[in-house]
């Protein structure tokens, strides 16, 4: 499964974040490690089924990962490449626009949604920056850490 899980990813920067996460959490929490799924599409998600009710689908529907947590609070990671903000290399305030406008839909849905630039997760650095931000999210979802 984890190799499968790998051969989702699409970036340098998505491959940091994943396996970041398992290598500095998974000895520390074992089973209790909360599973971080890559390339979520939104119509799987099977609360958001039930919460859509038949209704028109939210315009963005793959997450580049997500958490769901056991009391239904549903998190969303992101990792934004210029693909998110650009044109090739000329900056598009129109794809920016969506996208804000997409993560404001997802909020309403009930979904926190985090992004990180892909610039930022590269090397150590990025690995620190990851294992710190996991460690404050999965404290602030009530997920004890030794």
């Amino acid at each position: 499964m984890y190799s499968r899980l790998d051969s989702s990813l699409g970036s340098e920067p998505e491959k940091l974040l994943f396996f970041t996460y398992f290598a500095r959490l998974r000895s520390e929490l074992g089973e209790h490690l909360p599973a971080l799924i890559p390339q979520v599409y939104l119509h799987y998600d099977p609360y958001t089924i039930r919460q859509l009710g038949g209704v028109q689908r939210l315009t963005r529907q793959r997450m580049d990962f997500l958490f769901l947590f056991s009391n239904y609070q549903r998190v969303v990671i992101e990792v934004d490449g210029k693909q998110h903000y650009s044109n090739g290399d000329q900056a598009s305030p129109q794809k920016y626009a969506e996208m804000v406008a997409a993560d404001r839909s997802l909020r309403l849905a009930g979904y926190e949604i985090y992004r990180f630039g892909g610039y930022e997760l590269r090397g150590e650095p990025g690995k620190e920056l990851v294992d710190e931000f996991f460690r404050s999210l999965l404290r602030k979802h009530g997920v004890a850490l030794r």
